[in-house]
């Protein structure tokens, strides 16, 4: 993907995602490092450890194909550049394909690590995907595209992908 910069253009290309992504990774880390070698609690044993990775593995490669598809194969620079909503493709699934895809393959990672604990680290890293995506670009896609997104938002679910549902 280019970061190129089109005169008129009114969102950032890259908008607060490395923040979320880093805020997420951060607290996944720190859940790792805690729970598995400062308090060294948490771990499960088989047949869990197999569960785990499994599970892991699936979300692991599921964050992957969704986070390529929505960076690298949706043409969304070229909306953005134009100033245009992006609604087709896999936006039509889930609105942030990207952060999604991010959030899938940290969730991977903490599966992989078969701690109970580090469980915790789930649900607060979808907290500060959700908070930061309502406060910032929601609002910023809001106050640009009006009730085109409103009606959008409506339609087509935040981070979890799933089929569209239709108006009215």
């Amino acid at each position: 993907m280019k970061n190129f910069v089109k005169e008129g253009q009114k969102l950032p290309l890259y908008g607060v995602g490395p923040y979320i992504v880093y805020g997420m990774a951060g607290v996944t880390i720190i859940g790792i490092i805690l729970f598995n070698y400062v308090f060294k609690t948490g771990r499960l044993n088989a047949p869990w450890t197999i569960c785990f990775r499994i599970l892991g593995g699936v979300f692991v490669l599921l964050g992957l194909v969704i986070w390529f598809i929505g960076a690298l194969r949706s043409g969304m620079g070229e909306n953005i550049t134009d100033n245009k909503l992006k609604t087709d493709g896999i936006y039509a699934w889930v609105r942030n394909p990207m952060y999604c895809g991010w959030w899938f393959l940290i969730t991977g990672i903490s599966l992989m690590w078969v701690n109970v604990w580090v469980l915790i680290t789930i649900p607060i890293n979808w907290l500060i995907m959700t908070i930061s995506l309502k406060n910032t670009e929601e609002k910023w896609l809001t106050d640009l595209y009006g009730d085109e997104y409103e009606a959008y938002k409506k339609r087509v679910n935040r981070c979890i992908p799933c089929f569209p549902r239709r108006n009215g």
